[in-house]
């Protein structure tokens, strides 16, 4: 039994949610640095008030992938609710989020914000693969892309729109300007109206329905944690003795205290692990522990391999995200000061260059890249948009008139384009629909944690070789992405081999 095929008015429905996420996650992007600033933090610490967002969503995101495979609220269904109340959460934090007194409520503020929109987001990855057929999976990633771009734009832009109608774009020290305030406040009610519509105009499949669907993939699809009965915790001593060991030399050198969360992380997930095997070894396999660590141990080979390149892509966002505003604000509009209409002018500007990297995305996601898959593969075409990823992020090395960063924009967004596209159309296609919930939240994992060593561990570079000069991390980026070409072309053989013969 097949699904039906989705109309194009299905594929916006089934997508629409994403548009009002996206434009939280642009608010956060273009604007958690320069509240930060503005609330009196130094440059160098940015990174570990940063390490709030990976954190939430490295914790949340397997949790709600497992949840949601098994969750079924009646009319509401299976990822829906989770769309809504992680909406609902968002929103709040988009309003409270201005009025942050201190550094530390902004923080905390962060905290819930990016928890919040995991929990709409993830479940959305997963929502595409249950609702199409394989052969409409590209479409649903390309939709989603594009609604992807379209809200960073109108998140990233709103700021400047608010500076143009006369809102005031300066704040005394200590204070978040109207601009930023607005942005926020107009941001939460996008979101939630958004998500709402995906909500109301979508019916999800039956739990008898999706049975019907992949009752071959299903019964394929053997328990992964069944596996962990056999393992030894010789993995699980390692992890720990990882953690122990990054704590010694954080504390024996007098690293960044952000690191030791590093370290307790790693150490975290080998006591995880051993208590996951120690169940399964007592025949309890129906956990959510020994599912989620059984199932990251058993991902497939593709999806390893697929990992990897996540993990450097990732990288360099997030490397963008935390410095293009004290980047910009420095080298190209000569300003450190937050008080200052330059700085507020520049931090304006970087918002509008995140808006045009997005719209780009928008288009690239429709034109450009399903033109260019289709002649030489998702795969390649993934490795082309890695490599332009890195051109434009190498480019803030030479180009010091704003204007310019324009160039460099463009060649960020094909990239951003195919990191949320092309990845996803090659994994879903073989991942079993019973756990496409938690194989979509682990493989976001890989998204997060790259994340997370960027905000515990960037810092600690830059004070340590670029005191004072954040344009370097851009060179870092530009490195992390032709890796990531490079972990890429590794794929490339197995998509070949996956592919049936003509």
């Amino acid at each position: 039994m097949e699904k039906p095929r989705q109309s194009l008015a299905g594929l916006w429905n089934i997508s629409f949610g994403f548009f009002g996420i996206q434009i939280g996650f642009a608010l956060q992007n273009a604007n958690m640095s320069r509240i930060f600033q503005s609330l009196g933090e130094d440059i160098e610490k940015l990174p570990g008030l940063w390490v709030a967002a990976p954190l939430t969503g490295l914790l949340v995101q397997p949790v709600i992938g497992h949840m949601s495979d098994r969750t079924w609220l009646g009319r509401l269904g299976r990822r829906r609710p989770y769309f809504l109340g992680g909406a609902i959460l968002a929103a709040v934090a988009l309003f409270v989020m201005p009025e942050s007194p201190a550094v530390w409520f902004a923080a905390v503020m962060l905290w819930l914000l990016d928890a919040s929109l995991n929990i709409s987001m993830e479940p959305f990855r997963a929502f595409v693969g249950d609702m199409l057929r394989k052969d409409q999976h590209s479409a649903g990633y390309a939709v989603q892309t594009a609604f992807i771009g379209a809200g960073a734009v109108v998140g990233s832009l709103f700021p400047a729109l608010m500076e143009a109608m006369g809102v005031a774009n300066v704040a005394p020290p200590g204070q978040i300007p109207d601009t930023v305030r607005y942005a926020f406040w107009f941001g939460g009610v996008a979101l939630f109206l958004a998500v709402l519509w995906t909500v109301v105009s979508t019916s999800e499949y039956s739990p008898e329905q999706m049975t019907a669907f992949e009752a071959a993939r299903a019964e394929a699809a053997a328990p992964a944690q069944r596996a962990l009965a056999s393992r030894d915790y010789g993995a699980s001593l390692a992890w720990i003795a990882s953690g122990i060991l990054v704590a010694f030399v954080q504390m024996r050198f007098s690293l960044l205290r952000e690191i030791l969360l590093l370290g307790a992380l790693l150490a975290a997930y080998g006591l995880a692990s051993m208590i996951a095997i120690a169940l399964a070894r007592r025949g309890n396999t129906a956990n959510m522990l020994s599912s989620i660590v059984g199932d990251f141990a058993g991902m497939p080979p593709l999806m390893k391999r697929l990992a990897l390149v996540q993990f450097f892509s990732w990288s360099a966002l997030f490397i963008m995200w935390i410095n293009t505003t004290p980047i910009v604000t420095q080298y190209h509009f000569h300003a450190t000061d937050p008080a200052s209409s330059a700085y507020q002018d520049g931090a304006n500007w970087v918002g509008e260059l995140f808006a045009i990297y997005n719209g780009v995305a928008a288009v690239a996601a429709l034109t450009l890249l399903p033109w260019l898959a289709a002649r030489i593969g998702a795969a390649l075409t993934h490795i082309v948009a890695l490599i332009c990823g890195a051109a434009g992020y190498a480019s803030f090395l030479v180009l010091r008139d704003p204007a310019l960063l324009v160039l460099s924009e463009i060649f960020i967004g094909i990239f951003w384009a195919s990191v949320l596209a092309m990845p996803y159309a090659i994994l879903a296609s073989s991942l079993p629909q019973a756990k496409l919930g938690i194989y979509m939240g682990l493989f976001n994992v890989f998204i997060v944690v790259p994340q997370l060593l960027v905000a515990t561990v960037m810092g600690q570079l830059m004070k340590a070789f670029f005191p004072g000069e954040p344009i370097w991390t851009m060179a870092f980026a530009a490195a992390t992405l032709l890796l990531a070409a490079a972990a890429m072309a590794r794929v490339v053989p197995l998509v070949a081999a996956s592919k049936p013969a003509s």
